[in-house]
C-alpha cells in the first residue's frame, strides 16, 4: 500500500502539469510549426493536414472532429483557405475559441472563376508571416495568462530569426534583373512572395488545387513562355511534377527544382518554415540569377 500511495504521488503532478497544457489544434503544417515555436512545451499540439499533404484537397476524418472538440484554441489560416474546416466546424460547434492566423493581413484579391476572392497564401511573404506569429502568441497568452512571459520571450526569439532572413532575402533578390524575374509554378500560391520582392509567378492553376487546367491553358502558357523567356519552371512538394514537366519540355525551359507552398517537407531543412522559406529563396536564385 505505501508503495501505491508512493507511485501516485509520483503520477499525480504529472497529469495535472500535462491536464494544464492548452490543446491546441492547427489546420496544416505551417501554422503547426508556427504554433509550435511560439508555444513549445507549453501547449498540446494536434495539427490535421500534415507535411506534403494537399490542404486544397483534404478530407477531415472523425478523429479530427474529436480533436476539435477538444481544443482550447483552433487556429486557422482563414481567407478561404480551408472551406472543409469551416463545414467540420459549422455542424460540430466546439467550444474552443478559434482564430485566423492571418488576421490582419492585407489580402491579395484576384479574379477566380469570374468573382473576385483574397489569395489565401499569405505565409509565403515573411512580413506577413510575423502577423501570423504575432496572432498566435496573443491567443495563447490570453488562454494562459500565467505563461505569458514565455510565449512572449518565444515569439521574439523566433521573430528575430525571421528578420535575418527577411534581410537575406532582401540583398539576394535585390541583384535580379527584371528580365530574369519570371517564374512559372504548379498553381498559384506565390502571389505574395511575388509582390514582396517583384517576381511574376505564373501558373497553370489557380489559388487552389481542385481544377486541373484545360488543354487550351497549358497550350497558351507554353507560348507565354516561350515569348516570355521564361528561364525556369518549378514544381510544387504537394503536385505531381508529369505536368510541369511536360510544360518545361514543350516550352524548352528546365524545371528548376521543387517549391514548398501549402506544405513543409516531411524531413529535411523545409520542415520547418523557416527552413522551407530558405530552401525556396536558394532555389529561386539558382534557377534565376544572371
Amino acid at each position: 500500500m505505501r508503495y501505491l500511495l508512493f507511485a501516485l504521488a509520483l503520477w499525480l503532478p504529472l497529469s495535472l502539469h500535462a491536464a494544464d497544457k492548452l490543446n491546441v489544434v492547427t489546420s496544416f503544417s505551417i501554422l503547426a510549426d508556427l504554433t509550435r515555436e511560439v508555444g513549445g512545451d507549453r501547449i498540446e499540439l494536434t495539427n490535421l493536414v500534415g507535411a506534403d499533404a494537399d490542404a486544397h484537397l483534404y478530407e477531415p476524418s472523425p478523429d479530427d472532429a474529436k480533436a476539435l472538440l477538444r481544443a482550447d484554441l483552433i487556429i486557422a489560416n482563414g481567407l478561404g483557405f480551408e472551406p472543409w474546416l469551416e463545414r467540420v466546424l459549422a455542424s460540430s460547434e466546439p467550444k474552443g475559441k478559434r482564430i485566423n492566423a492571418s488576421a490582419g493581413v492585407v489580402p491579395l484579391m484576384l479574379d477566380e472563376d469570374g468573382e473576385r476572392v483574397p489569395d489565401p497564401h499569405a505565409w509565403q511573404s515573411l512580413t506577413n508571416a510575423e502577423i501570423y506569429v504575432r496572432n498566435i502568441a496573443k491567443a495563447l497568452s490570453e488562454l494562459d495568462p500565467a505563461n505569458v512571459d514565455a510565449y512572449n520571450q518565444r515569439r521574439d526569439a523566433y521573430l528575430t530569426r525571421l528578420h535575418a532572413l527577411l534581410k537575406k532575402a532582401d540583398a539576394q533578390i535585390a541583384g535580379l534583373p527584371a528580365s530574369q524575374r519570371k517564374v512559372v509554378t504548379s498553381h498559384d500560391a506565390f502571389g505574395y512572395l511575388g509582390q514582396a520582392w517583384q517576381l511574376s509567378f505564373i501558373a497553370p492553376q489557380g489559388l487552389s488545387t481542385h481544377d486541373e487546367p484545360s488543354a487550351a491553358e497549358v497550350a497558351a502558357l507554353i507560348r507565354q513562355i516561350r515569348s516570355e523567356g521564361v528561364r525556369a519552371v518549378f514544381v510544387e512538394n504537394i503536385r505531381d511534377p508529369r505536368l510541369i514537366q511536360q510544360i518545361a519540355d514543350e516550352a524548352g525551359a528546365k524545371v528548376g527544382g521543387t517549391l514548398y507552398s501549402d506544405a513543409l517537407a516531411s524531413e529535411g531543412p523545409a520542415s520547418t518554415y523557416l527552413g522551407m522559406f530558405e530552401h525556396n529563396l536558394e532555389t529561386l536564385m539558382a534557377a534565376l540569377k544572371p
